[in-house]
């Protein structure tokens, strides 16, 4: 089979009304089952839920709000729909901010990744992903097994040892960091030691850039990545055409401006923001604090799931202007007051004690009286005075960033 299951060849518009038909039923259960979402959603009906608008009207609980949450409500700040003693496992995070795996088979929904990186059954997969209360090594190993695969649970570190078991063993691919696995090949070179039966990768955890993935495609290995966190299992993976990261198809992804819940346009900059269908961890409009963005068109793999660009960076960019700090979502609120901006940035430059705000807005209306309008309404939601500079559309760079600090320390 060129694909793990029909659901990744759906039409779009066929997967995105089964998605939206699931929506009003896992709101109920996250508003009924958790204490967190109970409150949160309170004066939410579930059964209004059926659109991505309407999704949208939900407010975001971030990955940054977690610690807090879980201090204030051990171990899981309420979010959970099912008692710790009933879960597979309880992992930690570094924060720290613990994660719940459910049961069932392939419950973070990796099985899906490893087959498009090449994974089949009867496989050995050698996992160098950390075993060591964090989630990653149990995500690629129940995976591997849902796909009928062997696991070396190598986890992180001892080197030599590692090369030892491959060469015994003779895995076929790697699960783990891309960099480990260049130190593996750099190891092996340097001692003699024979794993070029490692043929394919499913990496992630950090950046791959395309040298690094050149450097181990000379070792004979396919290297493809996907994209995760602690909290959400898979969110993305690549195919073999190499074209973005296609959205797994248990999550309902949105691309929101930093610091808000507002979504952007398809191909712009902003914060992932993720809705799971898990019943045990019901996550709604979950802000990873990661960047990317949506690609237009579909995979030439025949996947017909939107795709992402992959990780572009941090959301967070909330900085300090004369003492006091400047959020995201305060710069976002004064240009929602003006229908006239498209885009917008806040600059702060200036030197040490001197600091200055220039918020640059695209707008075809180049008024005075505009500018000065959005003045105040800077000043309104920051309480700071800033300047505004109308810009002509299309001159701001489509990066997702609200705020910029050019601000030099030396």
């Amino acid at each position: 089979m060129a694909y793990f299951d029909i659901l990744e060849t759906r039409d779009p518009a066929l997967r995105e009304a089964q998605l939206l038909d699931r929506l009003p039923a896992i709101v109920a259960h996250a508003k009924s089952h958790t204490d967190y979402f109970g409150k949160l959603l309170a004066r939410v009906d579930p059964a209004g839920v059926t659109s991505r608008e309407a999704l949208a009207a939900l407010p975001v609980t971030r990955k940054g709000d977690l610690i807090a949450l879980q201090r204030e409500a051990p171990p899981f700040g309420g979010l959970n729909a099912k008692r710790p003693s009933a879960l597979a496992r309880i992992f930690m995070s570094p924060g720290p901010i613990y994660d719940p795996e459910g049961q069932g088979r392939d419950y973070w929904r990796f099985a899906r990744a490893l087959y498009a990186a090449g994974f089949r059954p009867c496989d050995i997969l050698h996992n160098s992903f950390s075993y060591h209360l964090t989630p990653a090594g149990s995500m690629l190993e129940t995976a591997a097994h849902a796909l009928g695969c062997a696991v070396v649970p190598a986890g992180t570190g001892q080197t030599e040892l590692q090369l030892r078991a491959i060469e015994d063993i003779r895995p076929s691919g790697y699960a783990g960091t891309p960099s480990f696995l260049k130190i593996l090949f750099e190891k092996a070179a340097e001692t003699g030691a024979d794993i070029s039966c490692l043929k394919k990768a499913l990496v992630s955890g950090e950046a791959l850039p395309p040298s690094l993935r050149a450097e181990l495609s000379g070792h004979g290995c396919q290297v493809l990545q996907c994209y995760a966190t602690a909290d959400l299992g898979l969110i993305a993976y690549e195919s073999s055409a190499q074209e973005g990261m296609i959205l797994d198809e248990g999550v309902i992804v949105e691309i929101v401006r930093p610091g808000t819940g507002d979504p952007v346009p398809d191909g712009e900059v902003g914060e992932v923001v993720v809705t799971t269908l898990t019943p045990d961890y019901p996550l709604i409009r979950f802000g990873t604090g990661d960047m990317s963005a949506i690609l237009p068109g579909l995979s030439p793999c025949g996947r017909t799931n939107r795709r992402i660009k992959g990780w572009m960076g941090r959301a967070d960019q909330t900085t300090k202007v004369k003492g006091m700090f400047v959020h995201p979502g305060q710069v976002a609120e004064a240009a929602k007051r003006h229908p006239e901006i498209a885009r917008f940035r806040l600059v702060v430059g200036g030197s040490a004690g001197r600091d200055e705000m220039v918020l640059r807005c695209e707008s075809t209306t180049q008024d005075a009286a505009l500018a000065a309008r959005i003045a105040e309404s800077l000043q309104a939601t920051t309480k700071l005075k800033g300047t505004v500079e109308l810009v002509a559309p299309g001159s701001l760079p489509n990066d997702g960033k609200v705020i910029e600090d050019t601000r030099s320390y030396e």
